[in-house]
């Protein structure tokens, strides 16, 4: 069992930032794929960008490519989304998400999930 617990997120303009982290409960992150996906009222969960165990491998949505930015740091057990230059297409409710041997990567069905943290930009 792998907990998630999530920390960042909060209100902003318009082509502000934020910083998303995400901590997990187990010895062997280095083994397990990460991701954030994102749920807007109303709308399905997506994913939004995700690294492989060893950080080799990235992917993001089209609609956030140049904006945010994964990475982990496999030591301290942490994962990261930067988002910069947000829109109000970007409010969502953001979960990190993990999945061990990278079996479901990039945005597949992922076993362990945060609580997710909410991102509100307004215009």
């Amino acid at each position: 069992q792998v907990r998630l617990v999530q920390s960042g997120g909060g209100s902003v303009h318009t082509g502000g930032s934020l910083k998303l982290s995400c901590t997990a409960s187990t010895y062997a992150f280095s083994g397990y794929s990460m991701a954030w996906f994102r749920q807007a009222p109303g709308k399905e969960r997506r994913g939004v960008a995700a690294i492989d165990s060893d950080g080799s491998t990235i992917d993001y949505a089209d609609s956030v490519k140049g904006r945010f930015t994964i990475s982990r740091d496999n030591v301290k057990k942490l994962l990261y989304l930067e988002m910069n230059s947000l829109k109000p297409d970007d409010t969502a409710m953001y979960y990190c998400a993990a999945e061990p041997w990278d079996s479901d990567y990039p945005f597949g069905d992922y076993n362990y999930w945060g609580p997710g943290t909410q991102v509100t930009v307004s215009s």
